[in-house]
């Protein structure tokens, strides 16, 4: 079947707005140049840092490169055109990308990927699974990694918090630090307990009470690493429950924190604060991929969206109270 020469997208043409912000165009397929690939996209995941451009709270003016931009950056689709110099991906294969911060193009119905990110998706992993996994699962993962885990087998007798477990990036790290043979002790709402604690916790904190607020493990641990999921929690809350060398991987770090990491730096603090952000290479998304076919890396879908609801699907991560990932599907 041939390529349209237009196709549906949402986009945004200035700061703010929210989902209000957000149009329905039909604007030309794009092409795939060098290195790239054009795919006709199933599925694509929302992710907090999207809508967070779109508002101004992320690298703004850098981020988005343009206006209009059609936001998203994970999806899954087909490979429907090849540019030149791509090796080992061809039209029909079924495959999972990140694209670019500074552009996105996620929301519509074709998006051009660049092959240093994209890799083939077996028939195990849904579509929707695969789109959930290049931020969300790449951060837990690379954060992990800054506090000491491995996972080529080693054991690692580390011993992890991960924050707002139930969310979008807290799920598959907890699986992941699991994996890794680590220590788990996790907070959430009072109805996700039972959930976080079946994907490998082995303690679960109720955010809201006063044990879950102070952070302490039931068992009296120190921990080695923190991956900080949320938001609202002061550096005075994490000093006292962590080890004498123990991290804090935040993963929305605000101006603030930033401050507090590079003056911990400057006084050679062994505790420290460490903001992160995602730098997914293609080894780390099959590897991820990977562990998804084999069933050790499970995916939670909070909802499912259509394109032409996808006002919906934004305000939904807006709420902040998604458990699991929200999907959009073409």
């Amino acid at each position: 079947m041939a390529t349209p020469a237009k196709m549906r997208a949402v986009q945004y043409d200035a700061y703010g707005g929210g989902s209000a912000g957000l149009k329905h165009v039909e604007v030309p397929v794009p092409s795939a140049k060098k290195d790239e690939l054009l795919l006709k996209l199933e599925a694509a995941a929302i992710n907090p840092v999207d809508w967070k451009i779109q508002q101004g709270h992320f690298g703004r003016p850098l981020l988005p490169r343009k206006f209009p931009c059609i936001p998203v950056t994970d999806i899954a689709g087909i490979v429907v055109e090849v540019g030149p110099g791509v090796e080992g991906l061809q039209a029909g294969d079924r495959v999972v990308a990140m694209l670019n911060l500074f552009y996105g193009g996620g929301l519509a119905e074709y998006a051009v990927s660049s092959e240093s990110v994209t890799v083939k998706r077996p028939a195990e992993v849904s579509a929707a699974e695969g789109a959930t996994l290049p931020i969300a699962a790449g951060t837990a993962l690379q954060a992990l990694r800054s506090i000491g885990a491995k996972f080529d087998g080693t054991k690692n007798p580390l011993n992890v918090l991960i924050t707002a477990a139930s969310g979008g990036v807290g799920p598959y790290a907890v699986q992941l630090a699991r994996l890794a043979g680590l220590h788990v002790t996790a907070t959430c709402g009072a109805r996700n307990m039972e959930l976080v604690k079946s994907l490998g916790a082995d303690e679960v904190l109720d955010y809201k009470t006063p044990e879950g607020a102070s952070l302490k493990s039931p068992s009296g641990k120190k921990y080695d690493g923190v991956v900080h999921c949320t938001v609202g929690i002061s550096w005075s809350i994490f000093e006292p429950v962590l080890s004498d060398s123990g991290k804090v991987i935040d993963l929305t770090p605000s101006f603030s924190a930033i401050l507090r990491w590079a003056l911990q730096r400057l006084t050679f603090s062994r505790k420290q604060l460490v903001p992160m952000l995602v730098s997914l290479t293609k080894e780390d998304l099959e590897f991820l991929v990977g562990l998804h076919k084999d069933g050790k890396l499970k995916t939670l879908i909070d909802s499912r969206f259509a394109l032409s609801d996808v006002t919906k699907a934004w305000e939904r991560s807006m709420e902040g109270h998604a458990t699991g990932k929200i999907i959009v599907e073409m």
